[in-house]
């Protein structure tokens, strides 16, 4: 269905407006509208933005104080992405948002190779008429996401007002997002090779702070990569909460993110040489020293199937309600029991 069908929003440009008139729709619309730029941009290439009743398709035409236009907007449209019934883990749902508690396994935005069996599938058959629409259509609003073998808390918009107001928290970097990973090695402030690696230094309570530049490997595609020039400033802190072994061979971390891009934990603890428990693409493939762990407690490393990370904590707040909002995941079975087995480490195993 077109958005030209809808009902019709006014809008009233007010002082001092943009230079155009996309921008000036997107200040002056009102804000329960929840129109983004772009979302204004389509509605005018449909032909649903009207002054004096003609269409008005240009969005860099000028504008000035006081001219009226009427936006229709239509029912939300169906997306061609299929419903599927798979079990969810919902921690926290309303009308505006829900939180899932993610298993490690499951891709979160269908992609090439990877269309069904997604979160998003799961989540149009879950919600069904409950997605009042994003940017127009009736979807989940993905406003971040965790890698496929990474467990954990995922917070998605169902309306346009929530998506909005989620995103432009992680934009401020307000989110609390704090995963628990398993590194190879134990990130030491006395250690001097930390401080000769670049983008490293350390703050008040021994926490680590990691601040580099990412972006896609220039010759592997499936890979971002850190960058002092160019890319994505990203910013990830790290503590130590337990070290495994005797020596220590293994360290338990709480990382928290300041930014949020693809792989970053997982890209910084590579780059300071503490690569994750069970990463094959960044180097956490390593055998840790069985003298250390023991011979049982070396192998359930080594056999670990994926990147030992998870995200624990999530608190925002809520884009609607104002309400503050935190919640916690416990650990996955397999990254507890994998904890479980190096606490049963004992000196001389």
């Amino acid at each position: 269905m077109s958005d030209a069908t809808g009902p019709a929003l006014r809008v009233v440009i007010g002082e001092n407006p943009p230079d155009r008139l996309d921008k000036a729709l997107a200040r002056f619309v009102p804000e329960a509208a929840a129109l983004s730029r772009s979302r204004i941009a389509k509605l005018m290439a449909g032909g649903a933005i009207r002054r004096d009743g003609a269409p008005v398709t240009d969005a860099k035409a000028k504008v000035a104080e006081g001219e009226v236009y009427e936006i229709a907007i239509g029912p939300a449209e169906a997306v061609e992405t299929r419903p599927e019934a798979i079990p969810l883990t919902v921690i926290w749902e309303d009308a505006d948002l829900i939180v899932i508690d993610k298993p490690a396994g499951m891709v979160v935005h269908p992609a090439p190779g990877s269309r069904d069996g997604t979160l998003v599938n799961a989540l149009l058959h879950h919600c069904g008429d409950s997605l009042s629409g994003v940017g127009g259509e009736r979807r989940p609003g993905i406003v971040h996401r965790i890698d496929k073998d990474t467990s954990g808390l995922l917070v998605v918009a169902k309306s346009d007002r929530a998506h909005h107001g989620l995103a432009r928290q992680f934009e401020k970097h307000s989110v609390n997002r704090r995963y628990l990973a398993l590194v190879h090695g134990v990130p030491d402030q006395n250690d001097p090779r930390l401080h000769a690696t670049r983008g490293t230094n350390f703050e008040p309570g021994g926490v680590l702070k990691i601040t580099t530049q990412l972006a896609r490997h220039k010759t592997d595609r499936q890979r971002q990569a850190v960058l002092f020039h160019g890319g994505r400033h990203a910013v990830t802190r790290v503590r130590v909460v337990e070290r495994f072994g005797t020596p220590p061979v293994i360290a338990l971390l709480e990382c928290w993110l300041e930014t949020g891009r693809t792989h970053q934990i997982r890209v910084h603890m590579a780059h300071i040489g503490h690569g994750l428990v069970g990463d094959p693409t960044y180097g956490g493939r390593r055998k840790p020293a069985a003298k250390a762990l023991g011979e049982a407690a070396a192998r359930a490393v080594i056999d670990f199937p994926r990147q030992a990370l998870h995200a624990a904590t999530l608190g925002f707040i809520h884009p609607v309600s104002g309400e503050d909002l935190a919640f916690e995941s416990p650990l996955p079975p397999d990254f507890q029991a994998l904890l479980d087995r190096l606490r049963a480490v004992a000196p001389g195993d």
